[in-house]
């Protein structure tokens, strides 16, 4: 609770005691005539201006300005009409109960919003830059991509970069809502952010603070509340309207009546609690703040929702489609087997390994890490890249070739063409000085969880899953059986995703939502044309992260369905709190235009709808 909080639910209690003092006053003295309700009128005045002098002042500076219908101008034009009616005990409840519903809807909102921030309380304060043996404490901003920093235990790993030396776990609940501890040692990658629960970590830094983790998880969420929902959108246009016209209807329910019937004091009451039930503070306050609740909810679980449009759409989706390697596969090359034809299966791995030795490419280096030995240079001549086939090398004197049945075709060596055992994959056939040597099956490997986050995605509602990828037909088709996705569209290029996309756009349902999700810049035309576009924030490229919509922190695909789940829920609140406040307020207003509620039960539609509205809106933090 803030200073000014306290501040002013102590000027609140006050305020009441002083009421209650005045009620036992008012039933206790007894003025002759006129003098009556002025004495009464001047004590009852101190609560009132105690509870409510600010709203009042508010009210008045608000009409200077031009902006007249707002709560503050309903509330001390419905107290001092009360007033005015010789109601003061009246004028001075609605003022003090107003002001306790304020003061309990400032409060649940601080608390929410409280809860965001220490769940985003991931700015380090400061880096161990080790420089010249020695450690020195200095601003993350300065320190630069290739420098040494230290991590002792309890610290935040300041900025993103690589192990290089010591293991620790270190808690990521932060970054992805994990509470289990995750071990890092030396080659690992390191994420900011993270807390260092023990051990002591040299990390080479490999990106600048201003591009880190913990940076775009702070710039994602601060920038989130900017994006509005459509709900949010409708409220303040509804908010524009609605408190103009419940104005002039109080003005028709005090004139028309009373000029047709009489009974103007009646009228005039019975207008006075119109106002005070068609304030909009429940709808205003609320809505927004179920939003900004379910945004910091999805943070909580590593998922970084822009805005809460973004939030509503994805609520609606029934079609999601997924690039292949880095999304649901790890895009870590492996070999998965050796098929030599008369000759060792250590052999064929050194032919590949030397072979490949001068390749930048991922499966290249996966040849390579499965030699584990070194190669000798000295033994390589006349390598040449045969576009679009293979690789061309003279080892120990004879050629050695590398590469595609095409290669093969083309240089009329047999080979064999057999449906590997180890499934599909990209398979590298070897020759040397001509002869068939063998052949060697590379995949990517399939992400822990893949299977599961499918299944999960299909129990939440999803209609269509589909798989867009660049890679070969039988891959990808093999990838899809085991990961349950029945709708497969390989070897396409970047600009035959976006057309792939465009077509599922044309045949959803016209209230129903596309989602992509992607990891690599090829992937960014997708996710901006999508209605929803998914990035994995770990791994995922720069483009990829800044053209999504929402940001899965620790790559996982499992958080698509906790992420559609806090969508649907975080909508339904939204809609509950339309419905409950409005419906009350209405059946109040009606009630009370036939005289058959009053002031209290005009205060309970008001203070204890938005009350009501605001607790239920918190819930979306869980």
């Amino acid at each position: 609770m803030t200073n000014k909080q306290k501040k002013t639910l102590l000027r609140i209690i006050i305020a009441f005691v002083l009421f209650l003092l005045c009620v036992v006053l008012d039933h206790v003295l007894s003025f002759p005539g006129k003098w009556d309700a002025l004495v009464k009128g001047v004590i009852f005045m101190v609560p009132y201006l105690m509870a409510g002098y600010d709203v009042v002042i508010k009210s008045v500076k608000n009409i200077s300005k031009g902006h007249v219908f707002d709560e503050n101008f309903l509330m001390t034009v419905a107290t001092i009409g009360a007033y005015g009616t010789g109601e003061f005990s009246e004028a001075v409840a609605v003022m003090l109960f107003y002001q306790v519903g304020e003061w309990f809807q400032k409060y649940a909102v601080n608390r929410s919003r409280n809860s965001i921030t220490d769940l985003m309380n991931i700015m380090p304060e400061y880096a161990n830059l080790l420089r010249d043996g020695k450690l020195v404490q200095t601003d993350p901003y300065e320190v630069a991509v290739g420098d040494v920093i230290v991590v002792q235990p309890g610290e935040k790993i300041p900025l993103d970069g690589k192990v290089i030396e010591g293991e620790a776990f270190v808690d990521t609940a932060a970054l992805t809502g994990e509470s289990v501890p995750r071990k890092i040692a030396a080659g690992d990658e390191a994420l900011s952010g993270c807390i260092n629960q023990n051990g002591v970590l040299k990390i080479e830094v490999t990106r600048e603070f201003d591009h880190s983790t913990v940076a775009k998880i702070l710039e994602l969420v601060e920038n989130a509340s900017t994006r509005k929902a459509k709900y949010e959108q409708f409220i303040t246009r509804f908010a524009k309207y609605y408190t103009p016209v419940v104005c002039f209807l109080a003005v028709a329910v005090a004139v028309i009546p009373p000029l047709l019937m009489g009974a103007w004091g009646m009228w005039f009451h019975r207008a006075l609690i119109f106002l005070v039930v068609s304030c909009p503070c429940a709808l205003v306050i609320s809505i927004p703040l179920s939003f900004f609740s379910g945004i910091g909810g999805a943070s909580k679980a590593g998922i970084l929702v822009k805005g809460s449009n973004f939030l509503e759409l994805l609520g609606k989706a029934e079609t999601i489609a997924f690039d292949k390697t880095g999304t649901l596969t790890k895009g870590v090359f492996r070999v998965v087997e050796l098929a030599p034809a008369g000759i060792t299966k250590e052999e064929l791995l050194e032919l590949a390994a030397y072979g490949e030795y001068y390749s930048n490419h991922p499966i290249a280096a996966s040849v390579r890490q499965a030699y584990q030995k070194d190669v000798n240079a000295e033994l390589l001549h006349d390598y040449k890249e045969l576009s679009g086939m293979g690789i061309s090398v003279v080892f120990h004197g004879r050629e050695l070739l590398i590469g595609n049945q095409r290669l093969f075709a083309e240089k009329q060596i047999a080979v064999n063409s057999e449906p590997s055992d180890a499934g599909a994959g990209t398979i590298l056939y070897i020759a040397l000085e001509g002869v068939y040597q063998g052949r060697i099956t590379i995949a990517d490997e399939i992400k822990d969880g893949a299977v599961q986050a499918i299944k999960d995605i299909r129990a939440c509602g999803m209609n269509q899953v589909v798989m867009l990828t660049g890679d070969k037909k039988d891959v990808a088709e093999q990838v899809a059986a085991r990961l349950g996705i029945d709708t497969v569209m390989a070897e396409l290029m970047p600009a035959d995703k976006v057309a792939k996309v465009e077509e599922l756009l044309a045949q959803k349902n016209p209230e129903k939502t596309v989602v992509f999700v992607g990891d690599g810049i090829n992937d960014a035309p997708v996710l901006v044309r999508a209605d929803i576009g998914i990035a994995m924030g770990a791994m995922g490229q720069d483009a990829a992260i800044e053209a999504a919509d929402i940001v899965l922190v620790d790559d996982d695909p499992e958080k698509i369905a906790t992420a559609y789940a806090i969508a649907r829920k975080t909508v339904a609140i939204v809609k509950q709190n339309i419905v409950f406040a409005l419906g009350v307020k209405i059946l109040i207003m009606l009630l009370g235009a036939f005289g058959l509620a009053g002031m209290w039960a005009a205060v309970f539609a008001d203070v204890g709808v938005a009350f009501l509205a605001i607790l239920n809106a918190t819930r979306a933090l869980k």
